[in-house]
C-alpha cells in the first residue's frame, strides 16, 4: 500500500469517527414532555451544568422536567461516590436558578421512585354526564 493511499484512508476513517460522534441520539418525548420542554428557557444539558456546580464530584443519576406548584423545574438526583442517598437539585427551567436542593437518604428516594411509578399507572376516571 503506498504511502498516500495509507493517509487517505486514515483520513477517511477519522472523517467517519468524528461524524458519529457528533450525531446525538433522538429522544422520543411524550406529548406532555415535549410541551413541558417547549415552555422551558433553560436547556437540559445547561440545567445539568448548573446542578453539578452546585455538587462537586458529582454523576447525574437522573433528571426530569416537571411542574411543580404551579413552576417549571428540571430536577436533579446527584449521586456522590462514597456517600450513602442523593443530593436533589432542582433548577428553575426559566430563569436557571437554584431553587432547591435536599438530601435523600436511600429510603426516602425508594419510597418517591414508588410513588412515582404508582402515580403514572393510575388511569383516570372516564368522564361521565350527569343525568
Amino acid at each position: 500500500m503506498s504511502r498516500k493511499t495509507l493517509i487517505a484512508a486514515v483520513l477517511v476513517s477519522l472523517v467517519a469517527i468524528s461524524a458519529g460522534a457528533q450525531e446525538r441520539k433522538v429522544e422520543k418525548f411524550t406529548k406532555k414532555e415535549a410541551a413541558l420542554r417547549a415552555e422551558a428557557k433553560v436547556t437540559e444539558d445547561a440545567a445539568r451544568a448548573i446542578a453539578l456546580g452546585v455538587v462537586p464530584g458529582a454523576t447525574v443519576k437522573e433528571g426530569e422536567l416537571e411542574k411543580e406548584k404551579g413552576k417549571l423545574i428540571w430536577s436533579f438526583d446527584l449521586k456522590v461516590k462514597g456517600k450513602k442517598g442523593v443530593e436533589e437539585v432542582q433548577v428553575d427551567a426559566v430563569t436557571g436558578k437554584i431553587i432547591g436542593r435536599e438530601h435523600e437518604s436511600d429510603a426516602k428516594e425508594a419510597k418517591e421512585a414508588k410513588d412515582e411509578a404508582k402515580a403514572k399507572t393510575k388511569t383516570p376516571k372516564p368522564l361521565v354526564p350527569k343525568p
